[in-house]
């Protein structure tokens, strides 16, 4: 009976080194998982927004870009240079190529500092649907 009643307590340290693990990946998914959705976001709306390059002038797909990027609350991406938009081909059909250039920090409580870099190239070819 007295060797029983020793080992009752062996599980106690790996439940609670497993439940310290969790709760570190819960806490750094947290940070991380806000700015690589946003992140993504930017790159959905960009394939949707060049492809109606055909419509639109060009700053004005820059405009919606940047605006889009204030929504998603991504400053970086509103820096000079960090959007470059440029068009090939005349209004009836070509490609828009949106050029995406920033890092933003993901901070984890001050202990460390990683930054998501995100530098994307997207060619959207456009018809004009007239």
């Amino acid at each position: 009976m007295r060797n029983i009643q020793r080992e009752r307590g062996e599980g106690k340290v790996g439940c609670i080194v497993s439940l310290l693990v969790l709760a570190i990946l819960i806490g750094a998914g947290m940070k991380a998982v806000p700015v690589l959705y946003s992140n993504n976001e930017l790159a959905d709306a960009i394939e949707s927004i060049a492809s109606r390059a055909s419509i639109l002038p060009l700053a004005t797909v820059e405009i919606q870009l940047r605006e889009k990027a204030k929504e998603l609350a991504i400053p970086e991406a509103l820096a000079p240079g960090a959007i470059v938009v440029t068009k090939s081909g005349d209004h009836l059909s070509g490609t828009c190529t949106v050029r995406v250039n920033y890092t933003r920090k993901i901070d984890f409580y001050g202990l460390y500092t990683y930054p998501a870099v995100t530098n994307m190239t997207k060619n959207v070819p456009y018809m004009d649907a007239r």
